[in-house]
């Protein structure tokens, strides 16, 4: 059975490989993702200093496709596969996440996750074409 998913996207008139260059290193996750405040790395994962608490980000390698899909573990221990691209379009490129409502999750809290994300791309978006 497959989970009910929403695929959030922005697109930026940057190029993909100066999106990619800037969003697949971790340490400049802060100046994009709101609720994470600092990280730093600790042996094969990331430490992120959050609104929530402490999480955990198991992080990709660089890869020439642009995928940036990663695992974050939550102090309350539930574990999140984050599946992010970045995919060239023209001159500029599109950032999609793919959001998916997990069990146990309402439709609100999943509704409220999307405007979380969306806000955060927007925020991606701003940063990459000032």
């Amino acid at each position: 059975m497959t989970y009910p998913v929403k695929n959030i996207s922005v697109s930026i008139n940057r190029s993909a490989d100066d999106v990619y260059a800037f969003t697949s290193q971790p340490e400049n996750i802060p100046q994009w993702i709101k609720f994470i405040e600092t990280v730093s790395k600790k042996g094969d994962l990331w430490i992120a200093h959050t609104t929530v608490g402490i999480v955990k980000i198991k992080w990709p390698q660089r890869n020439d496709f642009g995928v940036l899909d990663h695992e974050v573990t939550f102090p309350n221990g539930e574990v999140f596969d984050n599946r992010m691209r970045i995919i060239p379009n023209n001159d500029g490129c599109e950032f999609v996440f793919t959001l998916f409502q997990m069990p146990g999750k309402t439709q609100a809290e999943f509704d409220e996750d999307a405007g979380l994300v969306t806000a955060d791309l927007r925020h991606l978006k701003f940063l990459m074409e000032k």
